[in-house]
């Protein structure tokens, strides 16, 4: 007997990536209803019987001109807490974007641990599973949460983009932009060495930050006449990847490319204008709505995540994508 697939439900804002998903696995999107109250409340509900049934809610917790990330937090858990009061037997939450995920520790005295807390809100709210695309931290996202949860990186989806662009003698150094995300660029460098079948070189940027000062140039490793992927996390004002690009024109790198799953791009275009960076590839997780259409179209390749998505929810559920 075949196995019933959850129902899929996509919060505002996240109907379009979700209807990709959706459409991979070959199941629609089910109905529900959002309604916001005139003081800045709001309720959401599904219009489609839950009682008894397993449920995927898909939303990413990025801030945009319509609503805050913490509106969209709400949001969410609100919509997963009806689900569990109408009766669903399983609630798994798919974020592409997941929100707070940079604070997982204390970085001055008395801190807060705010991805700690957002996990307790995650399991109040009846959440029993989580699925998210690079997260910060992976070690710190499995600790923070007590519900089983999924972390589908970007070294893949990077690997397999940048596999199909390169030439076959050309000298390949992946780069972190901080010591912090090294093992985020040794699994890309893995990831990269396995499809093209010769050896990837690395490299990596010391970085201190403190109150928002960052300060480090030193740049350990060789990547002089080698094509450097400088590979991060997300982007935000784009500052870190600009020292990195900085710093390896200087030791003489050829080619430079900057790859980061989210674009969030909070400081504008500081990092497109730049003309150290030959290009600029993100994933889909975050549209690149703070940035002109044309220059975005221009100096930005999206990678579409969708399939690695439907891939990891078709085997959890056993189906095929």
């Amino acid at each position: 007997m075949a196995r019933e697939f959850p129902l899929l439900f996509a919060l505002h804002g996240s109907q379009e990536y979700a209807a990709r998903v959706a459409q991979r696995l070959a199941c629609p999107l089910a109905a529900h209803e959002e309604r916001s109250f005139e003081d800045g409340e709001h309720k959401s509900r599904p219009l489609q019987p839950v009682d008894g049934r397993r449920v995927l809610v898909f939303h990413s917790l990025y801030g945009d001109a319509e609503h805050s990330v913490n509106d969209k937090l709400c949001r969410l858990l609100f919509f997963c807490g009806a689900l569990k009061d109408a009766g669903a037997r399983q609630v798994q939450v798919v974020a592409p974007y997941l929100c707070y995920a940079r604070k997982e520790r204390r970085t001055q005295p008395q801190d807060p641990i705010i991805s700690r807390y957002v996990a307790s809100l995650f399991e109040a709210s009846g959440v029993d599973r989580l699925l998210a695309l690079e997260v910060h931290n992976d070690a710190a996202f499995d600790n923070a949460f007590r519900i089983p949860t999924q972390h589908l990186r970007g070294a893949e989806l990077f690997a397999e983009h940048f596999a199909e662009r390169l030439s076959a003698d050309e000298g390949v150094i992946a780069v972190s932009p901080d010591a912090g995300g090294a093992k985020r660029a040794e699994q890309f460098r893995q990831a990269l060495q396995r499809r093209i079948g010769r050896p990837v070189g690395s490299a990596y940027m010391e970085k201190y930050r403190s109150n928002d000062v960052v300060t480090g140039a030193l740049l350990v490793g060789e990547v002089r006449g080698k094509t450097t992927i400088i590979v991060d996390d997300l982007i935000s004002t784009g500052g870190t990847l600009l020292r990195a690009a900085q710093a390896c024109q200087v030791a003489g790198a050829t080619r430079i490319i900057a790859a980061a799953v989210h674009g969030l791009f909070t400081g504008g275009s500081a990092l497109l204008d730049s003309p150290l960076l030959e290009t600029i590839v993100i994933c889909d997780s975050v549209p690149p709505f703070r940035l002109d259409p044309e220059l975005a179209a221009r100096r930005l390749l999206i990678i579409d995540s969708s399939a690695a998505v439907a891939a990891v929810l078709a085997e959890q559920y056993g189906l095929k994508p």
